[in-house]
């Protein structure tokens, strides 16, 4: 869980116990304005989300591997930052590759007339998007990291409710989230085939550049309506809208269990007391999934 200016990662250990590491957020945002400009900010805080994503899944893999270490053993160290940042760049160079570069190139290969090019280019794109987490939801370990998926947005929408953060009281809210990074995804695909429309069908070379060079771009643009549909949940329309997003998370949400939902509200509650404030009037915390 994030909220402005720190974030907090709770973790099941081996012997049951939940471990707590927090750390401050120093964002660009807060030292210059031009970082808080629309579409700008939402290129910082998805690079910001990424990072602080991966460094989670260090720290968890850490307590993970305690398993065969001494009991009582605590974590002392985390992933290098050579380990992270190679890891950073496989992950992202493989979805821009999937999801970016593959459905240009296919279209391209299929030989598609340009007044047709970027609609069936994003319906390519969506296709595989929904193909790849259909499958990868039938692994029995992704099976799990989705039931987290799914606490952590339980844990958020008892929170922005004004419920009482225990396990059976948030058990009972929802698992879809407007702010969830599965919608996200969705519209980024979306809101591209409108950014592309601008560039018809250029030369293959063309082709792949802008499709990885106006991601930032894309990504902007998809934050701020994530982020504003965040602020409007009771808009009928505006949900109806987005319900094609709120939707795929069926795929990437699981039921979590009792065990989970109290690892996500020990993070929830974590980062509240980072920031000294408990009710959601005052206090914007994220998901960050």
């Amino acid at each position: 869980m994030r909220s402005p200016s720190n974030w907090a990662v709770a973790v099941r250990k081996p012997d049951g116990d939940i471990a707590q590491v927090h750390q401050p957020i120093a964002s660009p945002m807060a030292r210059h304005f031009v970082f808080r400009l629309p579409v700008i900010r939402g290129v910082i805080a998805l690079g910001e989300s990424l990072a602080i994503g991966f460094r989670a899944l260090a720290i968890s893999a850490s307590y993970a591997a305690q398993e065969e270490g001494k009991e009582g053993e605590e974590v002392t160290t985390e992933l290098t930052r050579a380990q992270l940042i190679f890891a950073f760049a496989i992950a992202i160079g493989f979805a821009i590759l999937l999801f970016k570069v593959s459905p240009a190139l296919i279209t391209d290969w299929i030989g598609i007339d340009a007044g047709w090019f970027v609609l069936v280019e994003g319906l390519i794109r969506v296709t595989i998007f929904v193909l790849y987490l259909s499958v990868i939801s039938l692994l029995p370990d992704l099976r799990r990291v989705f039931q987290y998926h799914a606490a952590e947005h339980k844990a958020i929408n008892a929170y922005e409710a004004g419920e009482e953060l225990e396990p059976e009281t948030v058990q009972r809210h929802s698992l879809i989230h407007p702010r969830c990074g599965t919608a996200f995804l969705l519209w980024v695909m979306v809101i591209a085939i409108f950014v592309f429309a601008f560039f018809g069908r250029p030369h293959w070379y063309w082709l792949v550049a802008t499709r990885i060079l106006l991601l930032p771009v894309i990504a902007g643009i998809a934050y701020e309506l994530i982020r504003f549909a965040g602020k409007h949940t009771g808009s009928r329309v505006l949900m109806t809208i987005l319900a094609p997003g709120l939707w795929l998370q069926r795929l990437t949400t699981r039921e979590p269990t009792l065990d989970q939902v109290e690892v996500s509200i020990r993070a929830l509650k974590e980062v509240l007391a980072l920031e000294g404030r408990e009710s959601p009037e005052t206090q914007r915390v994220e998901v960050m999934a």
